[in-house]
């Protein structure tokens, strides 16, 4: 490892790639499949009520939208910035893909819709079970009912969709849709995306379709996560990445570009 602040991850881009077994491809292609099915199954239970609750569905799929960005950034933002590849389950499943990415950023043009999507179909699925578990029928508090199980299905619908916007926003020659989708920030821009692979790739993690990006940046938002999670366990951020001494001085750095007139990081224990 090395300790320049800063310094790109120095794994290997093959580490990564190896870690893609074929034991968690065949859970991706059940998980894909599992997904659709309950999908399905979620826009039957739904459709009935299109009718009487038109703008409540329509907001509600909005709200969905935008808390796929917010989801897509937060799961971003942890993949970076803690934990290992060699972590159980986790470190194969989530952290693998996200650290290969700032190594190789064209990595994820190369992956199969199976490898782009199924991890995030598999991390659907329980949102997926209460949505259907829901009670939608006649009686107390049915809006209300109606608006969560729609809000959280569009929600995992978004979020299974992320790594796709992803991947065309590295892609060179996106189809035609795509960019014209793209160039109207109604999914990821290669643009906006970008901001984020400027080393040492510490903002701008919303990856759905970016537009929580700026405000989450000007509030500081993941610096104060990183800074109550240093002060309350100790925990440094990106040291798996850059060692710990790099990682800590990394993050006094950012913390002090950001609110210099705040209190420096706790020493970590």
């Amino acid at each position: 490892m090395t300790d320049k602040p800063g310094s790109a991850v120095p794994c290997q881009p093959s580490i990564h790639a190896a870690g893609y077994s074929r034991a968690f491809r065949a859970v991706e292609i059940a998980s894909i499949t599992v997904y659709a099915a309950m999908m399905v199954a979620l826009v039957a239970r739904l459709v009935p009520y299109g009718s009487d609750f038109t703008w409540l569905l329509v907001a509600a799929f909005l709200c969905g939208f935008l808390a796929a960005d917010f989801v897509s950034g937060f799961v971003h933002w942890l993949a970076d910035t803690w934990g290992a590849v060699d972590m159980p389950v986790i470190g194969k499943a989530l952290l693998r893909p996200f650290r290969e990415h700032h190594i190789d950023p064209k990595a994820i043009t190369r992956h199969d819709f199976i490898e782009t999507n199924g991890s995030n179909c598999l991390i659907s699925i329980p949102t997926a079970c209460i949505c259907l578990a829901t009670p939608l029928g006649p009686g107390p508090w049915q809006a209300g009912r109606l608006f969560v199980a729609t809000s959280l299905g569009a929600m995992i619908l978004w979020v299974m969709a992320t790594n796709q916007f992803h991947k065309w926003s590295h892609t060179d020659r996106p189809p035609t849709l795509v960019g014209w989708l793209q160039r109207a920030h109604l999914i990821l821009p290669p643009a906006h995306h970008a901001l984020h692979h400027r080393a040492p790739f510490t903002r701008y993690y919303s990856i759905t379709v970016g537009w929580l990006n700026w405000p989450l940046d000007r509030l500081g938002f993941y610096p104060f996560l990183e800074r109550l999670a240093a002060a309350a366990l100790g925990a440094v951020p990106r040291s798996d990445d850059l060692g710990a001494s790099a990682a800590w001085a990394l993050a006094q750095e950012d913390a002090a570009r950001r609110e210099p007139a705040e209190p420096s990081l706790a020493e970590p224990r």
